[in-house]
């Protein structure tokens, strides 16, 4: 358990006795990077310390719950229990509440270009007829004052100067991919940073799933190397014995968006730490002292490549020395992005204000 901090679990009020637990098994779900077993056997011990149950509520009446509500399964042969796809689901609706708040729904899920034209999402904009503007463009109450005034009541007409039309912006699709760093840094120094990566990761999935359906996010987790995941394995995630390989997932993150047909592309990287790793042929060269100029400038090399093909990099640092903030600094330079650097409680919020006011030109002229 090196590394996670604890604090005081606050329960909802009005929530039944299975709803605390549940809430409270979600967390320890997360933490356990997906192992049922050792969950409950922390939700079992935090029982005995803060008398979570009752007499007439127990630990094994939750148990029973989770599985007759779907939410863990027992393995065919086997006496342990795993999650399910509703587990799945419920984390990361969770995290999406947690870090981003209660999203409101939108009957319209996509992102304004700010471009005026033949779009399909109108505005409060008028403006005059025009040839080749569409009939449903036409706003026909203005339209019908604007006869009133110009000819009168007792000889309506409605000619063409009367038309006015709703004025339209374009609506983009954005393919995003989603760096996690999961060195073993991110543990470090008593500090659990992959958590709050992972639940970021989670509530972005969930958002972009739910709110932009048109959208793609595409999760690339990265160590010594670098390999796509699916949203269902981010609760699940553990920090390993790696280094820090940002060359591998930029390549990766660059060959997936090649595969996208979205004109709009861009990449989010959450790291708290500078590059230590590149692969040269089959052999990895890793240096963990300071900025080896030969790793720095195979990833820089690599940063220049997305901004030559207008694909912004945006990095999230979760931490601050001079010399990380230096190096981020220039790699943002070398991509023309953007970076943040954020503390854990900000990092949610910064990504999805960076993400819902993302507003891309779709149209080339």
């Amino acid at each position: 358990m090196l590394g996670w901090q604890f604090r005081k679990f606050e329960i909802g009020e009005g929530q039944s006795k299975y709803e605390e637990l549940l809430s409270l098994f979600q967390e320890l779900m997360i933490y356990s990077s997906g192992n049922a077993t050792n969950a409950i056997q922390w939700l079992m011990e935090m029982d005995k310390e803060y008398n979570l149950t009752n007499d007439d509520y127990g630990i094994r009446d939750f148990i029973d719950d989770l599985t007759k509500n779907g939410y863990l399964s027992a393995e065919m042969g086997k006496r342990t229990l795993k999650p399910t796809a509703k587990m799945n689901l419920s984390l990361r609706k969770k995290a999406l509440q947690e870090v981003f708040g209660k999203v409101q729904k939108s009957s319209r899920g996509n992102h304004n270009t700010g471009v005026d034209g033949k779009g399909d999402e109108y505005t409060s904009d008028l403006r005059p007829f025009t040839f080749g503007d569409n009939i449903e463009q036409i706003a026909f109450l203005e339209s019908l004052k604007n006869a009133q005034i110009n000819h009168g009541l007792n000889s309506f007409e409605l000619q063409y100067k009367d038309l006015e039309v709703r004025e339209t912006y374009h609506q983009s699709n954005m393919s995003s991919v989603l760096l996690i760093d999961i060195s073993h840094s991110m543990i470090l120094y008593g500090e659990d940073r992959i958590t709050p990566a992972k639940k970021v990761a989670m509530a972005l999935s969930e958002y972009i799933s739910t709110r932009f359906p048109k959208d793609t996010l595409d999760i690339v987790a990265f160590g010594d190397e670098a390999w796509k995941i699916e949203k269902e394995d981010l609760p699940y995630l553990e920090v390993g014995p790696y280094h820090t390989n940002t060359l591998a997932a930029l390549e990766l993150s660059l060959d997936i968006l090649r595969k996208r047909k979205n004109t709009n592309k861009q990449v989010f990287m959450i790291t708290d730490g500078k590059p230590t790793c590149i692969k040269r042929g089959s052999k990895f060269y890793k240096n963990s002292f300071g900025l080896d100029r030969l790793i720095v400038n195979r990833t820089l090399n690599q940063a220049g490549k997305f901004k030559r093909l207008g694909i912004p990099i945006t990095t999230f640092m979760i931490a601050k020395d001079p010399y990380l903030v230096e190096f981020v600094e220039l790699f943002t330079e070398t991509n023309g992005g953007r970076a943040f650097y954020s503390d854990l409680q900000g990092l949610g919020d910064f990504i999805f204000r960076d993400y819902s006011h993302a507003k891309k030109k779709t149209n080339r002229r």
